[in-house]
């Protein structure tokens, strides 16, 4: 398995929620040729935003980004500041290291029944 064989899964396991219609990735984490990198950062590309959003408010929150990680991998200096800036600004940030675990978190916040547990 790997972090996008997770998020793959995620994203199959979310496709049963029609309610989750617009929870999307951010392609941050995305390697690609020097040319296509540098493109992509003149298009608005930020280091350290969080691998997914849920942009539902729910709870009290504008919405949810959920951080992706494999492994022993641990949340960069960038993802941290901009975990918290996210949390500063009203948004529910969760880290998950699984495709479960951040499909639990996902449907949790928006109050939906599991199909997976």
């Amino acid at each position: 398995m790997s972090e996008h064989n997770e998020q793959v899964a995620l994203f199959e396991a979310l496709a049963l929620h029609p309610e989750c219609k617009w929870v999307f990735a951010i392609p941050n984490g995305f390697y690609s040729i020097p040319a296509q990198k540098n493109k992509m950062k003149k298009e608005g590309l930020k280091k350290g935003v969080w691998d997914l959003c849920a942009p539902y408010p729910r709870g009290g929150y504008h919405g949810l980004f959920v951080e992706m990680k494999f492994g022993s991998n641990k949340l960069t200096p960038e993802q941290v500041e901009f975990g918290d800036f996210a949390s500063s600004e009203g948004y529910l940030c969760r880290v998950a290291y699984d495709w479960l675990t951040a499909y639990n978190f996902i449907l949790e916040y928006m109050g939906l029944e599991k199909h997976f547990e």
